[in-house]
C-alpha cells in the first residue's frame, strides 16, 4: 500500500481514499458519541454553521472545542461526553482541526475518520477493500502533530503488517504537545481523563465512515467483520 501523510494545507486535490486523523480529540470524541448511542455526526464547516444546524434541529446535540458556549450542548472532550446519553441523537461537531480535515477531502471516494480508539477497525477496512493508495490527513498543527502522525503511521503499518506493535506509537502520542497541553490544563473544555481515553487502543470495534448526505458531511459508525467472521460491535 502506498501511504502518504499530509497536513491539511498540503491537500492539493481530493485523494481516492483518505483517513483523517485527530487523536486529541475530535475523533476520539466522535467514537465515544457513537458508543453513547449517537446515530450520526454532522461535521460542521464553522461555528456559525453548527449553530444554524442546531437552530433548525433543536433536538440535535451541538459540540465544539474549548469552554462551554451559548447554543452548544457539549464540548469536545471524551471524558465529559462518556457520561452523556446520546441514544438515537444526531451530533453536530465543529473542531479546530479534525472536522476541517474531513471536509477538505469530502470528494474522496472513501473517507475514514480515526484515532487510536478505532485504529484496528480502520486498518481492517483498508485491508478488506484492498486499498492500493491511501492519504492519511494529519490534522493537528498543519500536519506536524506527533500524536496524529503516530496514529496515522500505526494504522498504515497495521494495514499491511498485522503483527505491528502499538507501544512506540502510543508513547509518541503520549509525549506530544497536545497531550502535554491537555495534561497541564492549557486547553479549556477538557477532562483529566482525556489523554488516557485518547490513547486507549482499539477501545471500539467499529470504524467511522464520512459521506456526503444532502450536502452535509455525515459521519457514521461502520461495523467491520473480525478476522474470525464475527461482526464488530
Amino acid at each position: 500500500m502506498d501511504a502518504r501523510f499530509l497536513g491539511i494545507p498540503e491537500l492539493a486535490e481530493a485523494p481516492s481514499v483518505a483517513v483523517v486523523i485527530d487523536v486529541m480529540r475530535a475523533y476520539t470524541v466522535a467514537a465515544w458519541a457513537f458508543a453513547q448511542g449517537a446515530e450520526k455526526i454532522v461535521l460542521a464547516e464553522s461555528l456559525d454553521d453548527a449553530l444554524a444546524l442546531k437552530a433548525r434541529h433543536p433536538d440535535w446535540v451541538a459540540l465544539k472545542d474549548g469552554p462551554p458556549a451559548p447554543g452548544f450542548d457539549a464540548v469536545n472532550s471524551p471524558g465529559l461526553l462518556r457520561s452523556v446519553d446520546l441514544g438515537g441523537r444526531t451530533v453536530v461537531q465543529k473542531t479546530t482541526a479534525g472536522t476541517v480535515g474531513a471536509l477538505a477531502v469530502k470528494e474522496a471516494s472513501l473517507v475514514l475518520c480515526a484515532g487510536f480508539v478505532v485504529a484496528e477497525a480502520t486498518a481492517r477496512i483498508l485491508r478488506s477493500r484492498g486499498c492500493d493508495s491511501v492519504t492519511f490527513v494529519v490534522t493537528g498543527e498543519d500536519g506536524r502533530a506527533d500524536e496524529d502522525l503516530a496514529c496515522a503511521q500505526y494504522i498504515a503499518r497495521r494495514t499491511t503488517e498485522t503483527t505491528t506493535d502499538a507501544t512506540g506509537f502510543l508513547r509518541r502520542a503520549g509525549a506530544s504537545r497536545a497531550a502535554t497541553e491537555l495534561t497541564e490544563g492549557v486547553r479549556r473544555g477538557a477532562h483529566p481523563d482525556d489523554v488516557a481515553l485518547c490513547l486507549e487502543l482499539d477501545r471500539f470495534r467499529f470504524a467511522m465512515v464520512a459521506t456526503l448526505e444532502d450536502e452535509l458531511m455525515v459521519l457514521r459508525p461502520h461495523d467491520v467483520p473480525s478476522p474470525t467472521g464475527t461482526a464488530a460491535a
